[in-house]
């Protein structure tokens, strides 16, 4: 399959790391040199957010906040794959399959039901909602739209990630998880349009294509669940981010790289475009050492960290984008797309630029 274009949205309401500093000591009552030390090692410098900050304390329970997720989520979304339509030039009827990937609110119908309906989609697209894969979700999500075309070579589909994390911050808890969340994680959506093979050789399409993907690999780390992922219950989401993640991702990624990348006979030395998940600094700099990337090959990781925060499933579609925009790379150049997710799991997608 081919990316034919990414679209990132974000909401209206923005601001700076300070702001929202303030806005969680007042909130969890935590020590502020506690917090204001988390949130600074973040290196997040702002963030865009769901609902104007002063509202949150109006957050009573998870019925509000869920029911604050589906109308920013319905709205993000649509802005979303709106705007991947019009760049890639496909029409709405034209799509035959939707995925839908978010972890941060439930709706049944899931939320692609409604999208579907509000895009002008035909009544018999494929929809496929995913729930629970975090972060990993934007390159899963890909991939997923991979298997689907190398079937039906012919055809559109269309990926959707939104993530509002704002809207899971719990307000009692002063946990050292809840408090480096709160300094990290953003809200935003992304889509991605792709199209099959033969579709691609039959339409004009965007002027110039994104990458090709040639090849995908999911990895599953057998008992990992807690280290990263949500404790539901009445409270909504409470989050689980525990403290040796990143001891995990640098005692197995760069092996399971490495042996991906071999299967079709290159090594990561041989890889100059990398599309990678803004997880955190510590992932961040880890991956960095992990496949001695010392040239400027995460710039852009580190640009949507800043930016952005977090976005969970979201941010490894921006930086893809940001990518094509920005710094695409040579015609022919293999790139890696990498996202890491609750599981503990790693998404790998093998590029072709």
């Amino acid at each position: 399959m081919h990316v034919g274009a990414v679209q990132t949205v974000l909401p209206e309401h923005h601001y700076d790391q300070g702001e929202i500093t303030e806005a969680v000591v007042g909130a969890t009552a935590a020590d502020r040199r506690v917090v204001e030390r988390f949130h600074s090692a973040t290196r997040v410098m702002g963030r865009y957010l769901a609902l104007p900050i002063e509202t949150y304390a109006n957050l009573d329970g998870f019925t509000t906040a869920n029911g604050a997720y589906v109308e920013t989520a319905l709205s993000l979304g649509e802005r979303a794959v709106r705007g991947a339509l019009e760049a890639s030039g496909v029409e709405a009827s034209q799509v035959d399959q939707l995925v839908f990937c978010s972890s941060t609110g439930v709706a049944t119908p899931s939320l692609d039901a409604t999208l579907a309906q509000r895009l002008g989609l035909r009544d018999d697209v494929k929809r496929v909602p995913i729930f629970g894969l975090g972060c990993a979700a934007g390159a899963a999500g890909l991939s997923r739209l991979h298997d689907y075309l190398r079937a039906w070579p012919d055809q559109v589909a269309v990926l959707i990630c939104v993530e509002l994390c704002s809207l899971t911050a719990q307000r009692d808890d002063g946990s050292l998880a809840n408090l480096v969340a709160s300094g990290l994680f953003g809200d935003g959506a992304a889509a991605a349009v792709a199209v099959g093979a033969y579709r691609k050789a039959g339409t004009r399409g965007p002027d110039p294509w994104g990458p090709q993907v040639v090849a995908t690999r999911s990895k599953l780390y057998p008992g990992t669940q807690r280290l990263m992922g949500w404790d539901v219950g009445e409270h909504g989401f409470r989050i689980v981010l525990a403290a040796d993640l990143v001891d995990h991702v640098e005692a197995t990624l760069a092996g399971d790289v490495a042996a991906f990348l071999a299967e079709h006979g290159l090594s990561p030395g041989e890889v100059p475009s990398w599309v990678c998940h803004p997880g955190g600094p510590k992932v961040i700099e880890t991956i960095a050492k992990a496949f001695a990337l010392e040239n400027g090959e995460l710039d852009l990781t580190w640009d949507s960290l800043g930016r952005l925060g977090n976005l969970s499933s979201v941010s490894v579609l921006n930086v893809l984008q940001q990518t094509i925009e920005r710094r695409r790379p040579p015609e022919g150049d293999p790139g890696l797309l990498l996202a890491l997710g609750p599981g503990f799991s790693a998404e790998m997608l093998l590029l072709r630029w």
